[in-house]
């Protein structure tokens, strides 16, 4: 079995990003609005970024909104998925908000491919800002190329 390098896959996401998410607000480096994270490979095939949120994306006073956080999981586990030269669509997204995230201090997002079958992915991701795991994420992605068989598996799935 021939692995793939660090550098290809990294050159996979990059590519990939840039082609299908060319204005995302999670992590295009063009939007001047959005996140811009910055998301790089991992030792376990996943993938990282650190970011920091601010007052504009706050819900309540001082607390990052929830769906700006759900938008953080789910760019993390696209472009996971990215890195894999896969196109991917979210079909399902479960989010746990443990504690809080602080406003204006750097935390970190993770993402990993858990187990796949055919065109469905699930993976996982977490938050985790001064150690402590803010924020945990569970996804299941199809990949658009297959779109319909991967709507017929979901089905039956359930």
């Amino acid at each position: 079995m021939i692995t793939e390098t660090a550098e290809i896959k990294k050159n996979k996401l990059t590519n990939t990003r840039n082609r299908l998410h060319p204005n995302c607000v999670v992590c295009s480096q063009s939007n001047a609005r959005g996140l811009q994270l910055n998301f790089n490979l991992c030792n376990n095939g996943g993938v990282a970024a650190d970011f920091e949120i601010n007052e504009t994306l706050e819900g309540y006073p001082s607390v990052p909104h929830g769906g700006v956080i759900s938008s953080v999981f789910d760019g993390a586990m696209g472009n996971c998925l990215f890195a894999q030269g896969c196109t991917p669509v979210t079909a399902q997204l479960n989010i746990r908000f443990r504690h809080p995230i602080a406003m204006h201090k750097s935390a970190t997002v993770s993402a990993r491919i858990v187990r796949s079958s055919n065109s469905l992915y699930i993976l996982e991701a977490d938050i985790i800002q001064n150690g402590q795991i803010k924020a945990t994420a569970e996804g299941k992605f199809i990949d658009r190329l297959n779109f319909k068989h991967s709507l017929s598996f979901l089905k039956q799935e359930g």
